[in-house]
């Protein structure tokens, strides 16, 4: 037994199965390997759950580096780009360009460490490409361009502060159109489309398009060359700078209450103008105005996100700390006795604000107020405002005879002007003509862009349009003493 077994253990072929794993060895075996396969699978899911993660946080990420760029830096990255050409338009397109490529590459390769640098290099690679395209080259000298383009090259991008202001004053130069200044800022520095400005102008946003088209053109025709004035010659381009910083605030303001930034691009600007001429008045109203106006900003809507106009505004809502700065800026002008729109404007403002205190609007004053502004500075904006004023002291139906002689002196373009058609319906429905401002409040809500002021307006149409329909039931109804008569 002792021979057979250890002979048949060692000199005998295994047969089928006799040194293979039995069931159980074999379903533990199964079962780890299954087990393995799972826990790949997992691991794999799991990183490609990861790296999804991880890539949708870069793409995040690099396309909020790109939004910052692009808000803080592209009026001076284009600044630096324009002088070296003067040609706005291919400065504009290069620039664009590169914010595509920044969003195609940041993503997997990372934000660089200067965004800005990293914007300028492709836009100027780009420019230079285009210099030296067979398109270029035949109607272009190549060297005017291309030594142009390489002053660029010893640019610290990110040493260079805030340059906006520059470009803006550069926009302002004589050789430009007076009335092509504001708009042009506004878009190139700012960045506001065509159809913002034009909405801020009473403008059609193709004739905007138009008029700026032409202006970058213009400016590229006469060689303009884009470079930082001297502070010599910031007085006699002040006003242009102040209108643009104004019509920013305007836009800014239009956008509605939800979707502004604080501060806002204006109040930035209007404060940068007040620190580097602080003994301009106008700056100083400026920013009077603009603070005044933003620290109202939280009580313009309510918490279900539904306009609120001034009147009905809670004062506890507003800024105290950005009216106080105001009132700093007023002090400051009015130590310079020289009177001017801006200062009138923001002075209005105060009188509004000044409701927090105790709870009145001193209307004779704001009267005052906008006479003197009309006056001054006439325009149709501040046309309307004495409109409504007016409308408060001697009743509606002076206000609505004060506005519709504005309307019919300023023709076309009041008629595309939103406050305008907004304050005659509300005067049309203080004096009962129901039907008449139902019209009105349609006109004005086809030019109102702000949703929650939109639908405010809707509110008040629809309610004069009961009001309407109850008036007539009424009188239908009531018994009529001719009747009785013979």
């Amino acid at each position: 037994m002792d021979t057979l077994t250890s002979s048949g253990g060692a000199g005998r072929d295994a047969g089928p199965g006799q040194h293979e794993p039995g069931p159980a060895a074999r379903s533990a075996d199964t079962a780890a390997a299954r087990s393995a396969d799972v826990t790949a699978a997992r691991s794999t899911d799991t990183a490609a759950a990861r790296s999804a993660d991880v890539a949708a946080r870069y793409a995040d990420v690099a396309a909020r580096s790109a939004d910052v760029a692009a808000r803080d830096s592209y009026g001076r990255l284009l600044a630096l780009l324009a002088a070296a050409t003067s040609d706005l338009a291919a400065a504009e397109d290069a620039l664009a360009d590169a914010f595509e490529r920044a969003l195609r590459t940041w993503p997997s390769q990372g934000v660089p460490d200067s965004p800005d640098a990293w914007l300028l290099t492709v836009a100027r690679n780009r420019l230079r490409d285009v210099w030296k395209s067979a398109r270029v080259q035949r109607a272009v000298p190549l060297d005017d361009g291309w030594h142009a383009l390489a002053g660029t090259d010893d640019i610290d991008v990110d040493s260079i502060p805030d340059r906006r202001l520059e470009l803006m004053l550069v926009c302002a130069h004589p050789a430009i159109e007076r009335a092509a200044h504001t708009p042009l800022m506004l878009n190139t520095v700012l960045g506001f489309t065509a159809d913002q400005v034009g909405r801020a102008f009473s403008v059609p946003p193709s004739t905007m398009a138009t008029r700026l088209v032409r202006a970058k053109k213009r400016i590229k025709a006469a060689g303009i060359p884009f470079r930082i004035p001297d502070r010599a010659d910031l007085p006699a381009r002040m006003a242009s700078v102040l209108e643009a910083v104004y019509g920013a605030y305007v836009i800014d303001w239009a956008t509605g209450p939800q979707a502004r930034r604080l501060p806002s691009e204006a109040l930035h600007l209007a404060e940068v103008l007040a620190t580097l001429v602080p003994g301009d008045p106008e700056a100083r109203g400026l920013a009077a105005l603009i603070e005044l106006s933003a620290a109202r900003a939280p009580a313009r809507a309510d918490a279900g996100g539904r306009f609120v106009p001034l009147a009905e505004q809670d004062p506890s809502l507003w800024n105290p700390n950005l009216i106080s700065r105001a009132h700093e800026h007023l002090r400051a002008a009015h130590a310079r006795g020289q009177l001017g729109r801006f200062q009138l404007e923001a002075a209005i403002q105060a009188v509004h604000c000044a409701r927090e205190r105790d709870g009145t609007t001193d209307w004779q004053a704001l009267l005052a107020l906008h006479r003197i502004l009309q006056s001054v500075a006439p325009s149709l904006g501040s046309g309307v405002a004495l409109a409504a004023v007016t409308a408060e002291v001697d009743g509606p139906a002076a206000g609505l005879a004060t506005l519709d002689a504005l309307l019919a002196e300023a023709g076309q373009p009041a008629r595309r002007f939103q406050p305008a058609r907004a304050t005659r319906a509300h005067l049309l429905d203080r004096l009962g003509r129901e039907e008449e401002a139902v019209a009105a409040y349609d006109s004005a809500i086809s030019l109102t862009h702000d949703t929650a002021e939109r639908q405010y307006l809707e509110h008040r149409r629809d309610r004069a349009g009961r009001e309407g329909r109850q008036g007539r039931q009424g009188r239908q109804g009531q018994h009529d003493p001719l009747e009785s008569r013979p």
